[in-house]
């Protein structure tokens, strides 16, 4: 593990030497450093995760693991949230979206998240790896062929690769008619752009989806959630599909972003398979690097000092995975100790898919485009300033100009559109104003539209 100089008191720049701040160019440019500190005050520390909301941050792997693991002293359920309670969050803060209450799996507790969530674990389960591999594949294709046949043959791969592939494959695996996931696209893309009004584009979306999965279900994930002997109702099914949609498709865009970085960079060791790639990004740059909020049930002692019931405890999974006291241990762990999925109840139920769709995508861009290679050095390319992930900012890279065809082989189908019970026959009772201008397909219409050939 690479060791970076360590800030000597609170990072420069912190208001009157008090939190450190979590957020902001500085934090962004370089995370690592500000880790380094707070390990020096203890397994904890208080940070401000946003302007004025405060929060304890865990930085050592063994204290996030035992308050991941421990639901009867740490729950998820952010109603117990004391500052928010008391008015003391700002109104407007960028901490309310990601740690304000939903009525999911993910900020429920007890017999609330065995329900949810065991719904979720057993709709995932019917995911058909192979099935999977070649949505990833196809929506793969589709996206290297946006940009192979440019005549100069450069490409900025966040935007145009790692970003959008995501979500073609979970508009797919949703069961989404092209036109609801070119909106679902467009909802979850807003989101995380910070958009005006994406939620509510993202809420109709899906809305309608679940409408159409009750005229009409199919072999669909979003089906399968909403037949579970759980018997969600339709607003459950609604947070159920948001969380799964949020919490997977910016992580995994940055797991592939990131992945190909390190497998294109300059210190790669040749012949290491993709598989390698994407565990180390894992490891070391947590796509979801600080998040999952408790609230101690009760004050609890961690290494000196008292966590204070219902005050929010924030996992760094960043720092936790890079914890200088693993150094020594890691070539004993399993690829899979690390936290980037999290750990104990609440952990990722998708982990696995998420981690085929990671490899797959490192794999399917080497093997159509072979000699790839990035324009930056990798220890010379920026990451989003932001507490809650850890997402190169742009991936710009080169290659020989080349023309892709679609491939067949796994093409999803778009759902069949429903006519008119009443058809007009007669032309002459059709109105003479001209027909309203179409509007423009979106991403997944034009996959859709590709995989046909079209």
């Amino acid at each position: 593990m690479q060791q970076r100089p360590g800030i000597q008191g609170p990072p420069p720049g912190c208001p009157a030497h008090g939190n450190v701040q979590l957020y902001g160019p500085q934090f962004g440019s370089d995370p690592d450093a500000h880790y380094d500190h707070l390990r020096s005050l203890g397994p904890s520390a208080p940070v401000d995760i946003a302007p004025g909301v405060e929060v304890e941050l865990v930085t050592s792997y063994d204290a996030a693991l035992y308050i991941l693991q421990n639901p009867a002293s740490f729950v998820r359920d952010s109603r117990r949230w004391r500052a928010l309670n008391e008015g003391r969050v700002p109104e407007g803060s960028p901490a309310l979206p990601m740690m304000g209450y939903r009525p999911n799996a993910l900020f429920s507790d007890g017999a609330a998240h065995a329900r949810l969530r065991q719904a979720v674990t057993d709709s995932l389960s019917t995911v058909n790896e192979i099935q999977l591999v070649r949505q990833t594949q196809q929506s793969a294709d589709y996206l290297v062929s946006r940009f192979s046949s440019d005549r100069l043959g450069q490409a900025e791969l966040m935007a145009e690769y790692a970003q959008p592939l995501p979500l073609l494959v979970f508009s797919d695996l949703f069961g989404c008619p092209p036109e609801i996931g070119d909106r679902v696209i467009v909802g979850i893309s807003g989101i995380f752009d910070g958009t005006a009004g994406a939620d509510l584009v993202l809420g109709e979306a899906l809305t309608e989806l679940i409408g159409l999965k009750r005229r009409r279900p199919g072999s669909d994930l979003t089906t399968r959630l909403m037949e579970h002997s759980a018997q969600l109702t339709d607003e459950e099914v609604l947070h159920q599909l948001v969380t799964l949609l949020s919490g997977g498709t910016a992580p995994l865009s940055a797991a592939i972003g990131t992945s190909s970085a390190l497998i294109l960079g300059e210190d790669w060791q040749i012949g290491l398979p993709a598989e390698d790639a994407v565990t180390q990004a894992l490891w070391n740059y947590a796509p979801i690097a600080n998040y999952a909020a408790h609230y101690p049930t009760h004050d609890v002692e961690l290494g000196g000092r008292v966590l204070r019931a219902n005050d929010p405890v924030v996992i760094s999974f960043a720092a936790a995975n890079n914890d200088p006291r693993l150094a020594e241990h890691r070539e004993q762990l399993s690829a899979k100790a690390h936290l980037a999925f999290g750990a104990g109840p609440h952990a990722c139920p998708a982990k696995d898919p998420a981690f085929v769709i990671a490899v797959t995508a490192v794999e399917s861009l080497l093997n159509r485009l072979p000699d790839i290679e990035v324009r930056v050095p990798f220890k010379d390319l920026s990451w989003v300033p932001a507490p809650w992930s850890r997402s190169l900012v742009a991936l710009p890279v080169r290659f020989t100009p080349r023309a892709m065809a679609p491939t067949p082989a796994g093409t999803p189908q778009p759902q069949a559109t429903v006519p008119s019970p009443h058809p007009v026959q007669n032309s002459t009772l059709q109105s003479t104003a001209p027909p309203a201008p179409k509007p423009k397909p979106g991403l997944f219409s034009r996959f859709l539209a590709w995989t046909r050939g079209e």
